[in-house]
C-alpha cells in the first residue's frame, strides 16, 4: 500500500507540472477540454482533478482560474448555443424547418452553433457597435476619450469632473454630470449652428430638415429602388463640401483653443466622405460627371462594407460629414447574421450614432424599403436615427416629392417637390402650379380643386371624377378610388346617397388625383364629393372654384385649419371663388380682398352653388336649383 500510495503522489506531481498554466497566459485556457471550464462549478488551479473531470457530467464540471482571472469576472462563463441560417445569418433561439427572415424562407438551413455570452465589463455597456466604435475612436471600455471639439456643453467646471469616469455605454461628452439650461450653448442656437445647403434645391431639402443640417445627427432616407436617393445624396455632398465649416461652430464653444461667441469662426473648406457599399468609384464618378459635379476637389469616394475600416477612415479624415449607401450594406466582423440583417443594421446604425455624437459629424444613411414599402430592418433604426426622410415618385413622372417622417429639428411632414433631370433633382418654385399644369386644355372633365396642407405647405390638388352607369346584369358597381382613401370615399359616396338623393348603387365611380399625388386629410372632402356630384349630374365646375372642408356623416360641413393660408395660395394662381363652412369667417387680410367666398352649412348647399356654373363663377351671384337626376325614374322627383 505504501509504495502504490508513492507512486499515485507521484502521478499527482507530473500531472501538476504538465498542465500548470503561466500567469501570463492569455484569455481562455488552452486544456479547455481537459479542464471542463465550461461548467458552473467554482474556480481552481489545473491538476489533476480537472483534468480527470473531462468524465464528469457538464453541470459539475470546474472552471479553470485563468479563464475566469482572464474574463475579469469571478462568476463562471457559459455557453450558449443557437442556431443560425446558412443562407442569410438568421439567428434563432431554437431549431426551425423554415428560416424564420422572411426574405430568406430557406427549408432545412439552420445549423448549430455556440458562443459565449459577453460580460457587462468586456461591452461596457453597448454591443458590437459600440465596441466598433470605440475602436475607431481609441477610447477605453469604461471611459477615456470620446469627446467632440465641439463640446456643447460648456467649459469643465459645468460638465464634471475631467477624471471621472465615462458612464458604461455613453457617448456623448460631459454626460457625467447635469449642466444647468442657461450653460448650454450660452451663444443660443440660430441658423449659424446648422451646416447651410446652398442654392434652390439645398434650401428646399433644408426646409424638410428644418432650416438644415445640424453637426451630430444622424438622417436616414429611404425610396424605392430608383426613386433617386443616391442622386440626392450626391448632390447633398457636393452643398456640403462647397459651403464653409463656419456654420458648424456652436456659440459659446472652444474651437481649437478660441472662445466663439459669435459663431462666425471661419475655417477651411469642408470636405465630405462618401461611402458605397452597393457602387465601385468609378460608377460614382460616373455620375458625378453627368451631374457636372466631378471637379469637386472636397468629395472623397470610398468603396467598402466592412464598417471597422470606414469608421478608420471617418477618425482619421474628421470630414464635415458621412454618407453610407447604404446601411444594409455594411457589416461587423463580431456580429452574428450577414450583412442587412437584424442585427448587423442594428449594430452598424448603433457604431454610426456613437461616432456621430462623440466628434459633431452628421452622417446620412440610404435605407432599403420592403415590398410593402417600410424602411427594411428593425423598426429601432428608425428610432436610433435623428430624421427619417422618404422620397416619393412616379416611375412615370419627373417630380419627386421628399417627405419628412420624422425630425428630432424640425416639423413633421414637411415636403420637398423636386424635379429630375440629367443634372440631377432640382427644386420646383411652384409646387401648385405644376399639378395644375393643362388643366384648361380639358375642359369637359368633371374636377375639382382643393389645398392640402403637407406639413407648413399649402399645395393645390386637382381631383378628377367620372361616373359611368351599371345595368342590372353587370352586377355590383365599382368604386375605383385612385389617389384618395378607400375609407373617405366610402363614407363621402354614403353621405351622397343619404343626404343628397344620388343613386350610387346605379354608377360605376372613378377617382383620380392629378399627378399621382394623395389626398391625406379630411379638407379634401368637399372637392371630392363636388367632382362626384359633377360627373353624376354632367354638370361643369367652373375652373377658378377651390373646395375647402370636411363632410360629416349628417352631410354637415365641419371646420379645417389654416383656411386663410390656404386660400392665400390659392389666390397666387388665379383663384378667386372659394367654397368654406360656415364656421369659417370671413378673411381679414387685404390680400384676399377681390375673392369671392360662399360659406355653406350642408354638402347640398355647396352643390347647389357650384354644379352648372360652367367656365366661369359669373353666376354665383345666387344659389342655383340643382339639376334634374338623369338616374331617377320619371315619377320621383328630387326632394330638397
Amino acid at each position: 500500500m505504501r509504495g502504490v500510495s508513492c507512486a499515485l503522489k507521484q502521478l499527482l506531481r507530473l500531472a501538476n507540472s504538465s498542465f500548470a498554466h503561466s500567469a501570463t497566459r492569455p484569455s481562455r485556457c488552452l486544456a479547455s477540454d481537459r479542464c471542463g471550464w465550461l461548467g458552473t462549478g467554482g474556480s481552481r488551479t489545473h491538476g489533476p482533478v480537472q483534468v480527470l473531470q473531462r468524465n464528469l457530467p457538464t453541470s459539475r464540471r470546474k472552471i479553470c482560474s485563468t479563464t475566469v482571472a482572464a474574463s475579469g469576472s469571478s462568476s463562471p462563463v457559459k455557453v450558449k448555443q443557437s442556431w443560425k441560417c446558412s443562407k442569410c445569418g438568421e439567428v434563432s433561439p431554437q431549431w426551425k424547418g423554415r428560416c424564420p427572415n422572411p426574405s430568406c424562407d430557406g427549408w432545412n438551413t439552420m445549423e448549430k452553433f455556440t458562443y459565449a455570452p459577453e460580460t457587462a465589463s468586456s461591452t461596457a455597456g453597448g454591443g458590437g457597435g459600440a465596441r466598433a466604435a470605440r475602436a475607431a475612436s481609441g477610447t477605453r471600455a469604461g471611459g477615456g476619450q470620446g469627446g467632440s471639439l465641439r463640446s456643447h456643453g460648456g467649459d469643465a467646471s459645468t460638465s464634471g469632473r475631467s477624471d471621472a469616469p465615462r458612464r458604461r455605454g455613453a457617448w456623448i461628452a460631459g454626460s457625467n454630470r447635469p449642466q444647468r439650461l442657461t450653460d448650454v450653448g450660452r451663444g443660443g442656437f440660430g441658423d449659424t449652428w446648422r451646416l447651410p445647403l446652398r442654392g434652390s434645391g439645398g434650401a428646399e431639402l433644408a426646409r424638410v430638415l428644418g432650416g438644415g443640417v445640424v453637426p451630430g445627427s444622424m438622417v436616414l432616407i429611404g425610396g424605392d429602388p430608383g426613386v433617386g436617393k443616391s442622386t440626392l445624396l450626391l448632390q447633398v455632398a457636393s452643398m456640403l463640401a462647397d459651403a464653409s465649416t463656419s456654420a458648424a461652430v456652436v456659440p459659446g464653444t472652444q474651437v481649437n483653443g478660441l472662445d466663439d461667441m459669435t459663431g462666425d469662426l471661419e475655417l477651411d473648406a469642408a470636405s465630405v466622405l462618401y461611402v458605397s457599399g452597393e457602387e465601385s468609384i468609378q460608377q460614382i464618378g460616373s455620375r458625378a460627371e453627368r451631374m457636372g459635379l466631378a471637379g469637386n476637389d472636397n468629395i472623397f469616394l470610398f468603396s467598402a462594407t466592412r464598417l471597422q475600416d470606414i469608421l478608420a477612415e471617418i477618425i482619421s479624415m474628421q470630414p464635415a460629414a458621412v454618407i453610407i449607401d447604404s446601411i444594409q450594406t455594411v457589416y461587423l466582423d463580431d456580429v452574428n447574421g450577414s450583412a442587412g440583417s437584424v442585427s448587423q443594421v442594428r449594430e452598424c446604425a448603433t457604431a454610426l450614432l456613437h461616432i456621430a455624437k462623440r466628434h459633431d459629424i452628421p452622417i446620412f444613411l440610404v435605407g432599403h424599403v420592403t415590398k410593402s414599402g417600410d424602411i427594411a430592418g428593425p423598426k429601432v433604426l428608425e428610432h436610433i436615427v435623428d430624421v427619417v426622410l422618404y422620397m416619393e415618385g412616379e416611375k412615370h413622372q419627373s417630380f419627386r416629392l421628399i417627405r419628412g417622417i420624422k425630425n428630432r429639428y424640425g416639423a413633421i411632414e414637411e415636403v420637398g417637390v423636386f424635379s429630375m433631370n440629367e443634372k440631377g433633382l432640382e427644386a420646383v418654385a411652384n409646387p401648385s402650379a405644376l399639378f395644375l399644369t393643362h388643366r384648361d386644355s380639358s375642359p369637359g372633365v368633371s374636377s375639382a380643386v382643393t389645398v392640402q396642407m403637407e406639413g407648413t405647405r399649402p399645395m393645390l390638388l386637382e381631383v378628377q371624377a367620372l361616373c359611368s352607369p351599371t345595368q342590372s346584369k353587370e352586377g355590383m358597381p365599382m368604386r375605383f378610388p385612385t389617389g384618395v382613401s378607400r375609407d373617405r370615399f366610402n363614407l363621402i359616396t354614403a353621405v351622397l346617397a343619404k343626404h343628397a338623393r344620388l343613386k350610387m348603387h346605379a354608377v360605376s365611380i372613378h377617382t383620380n388625383v392629378v399627378g399621382g399625388m394623395t389626398m391625406s386629410e379630411p379638407a379634401n372632402d368637399l372637392a371630392i364629393a363636388v367632382a362626384i356630384a359633377s360627373s353624376y349630374y354632367e354638370q361643369p365646375i367652373a375652373r377658378d372654384i377651390v373646395c375647402i372642408g370636411e363632410v360629416g356623416l349628417g352631410g354637415e360641413l365641419r371646420e379645417v385649419g389654416r383656411v386663410e393660408q390656404r386660400m392665400l395660395e390659392a389666390a397666387k394662381l388665379g383663384f378667386n371663388t372659394f367654397v368654406v363652412p360656415t364656421t369659417h369667417a370671413l378673411p381679414t387680410t387685404s390680400r384676399l380682398s377681390g375673392v369671392r367666398v360662399i360659406r355653406c352649412k350642408h354638402v347640398l348647399e355647396a352643390l347647389k352653388a357650384v354644379l352648372g356654373t360652367g367656365q366661369s363663377s359669373a353666376s354665383l351671384a345666387a344659389p342655383v336649383d340643382m339639376p334634374q337626376d338623369p338616374f331617377f325614374d320619371e315619377e320621383e322627383t328630387f326632394d330638397d
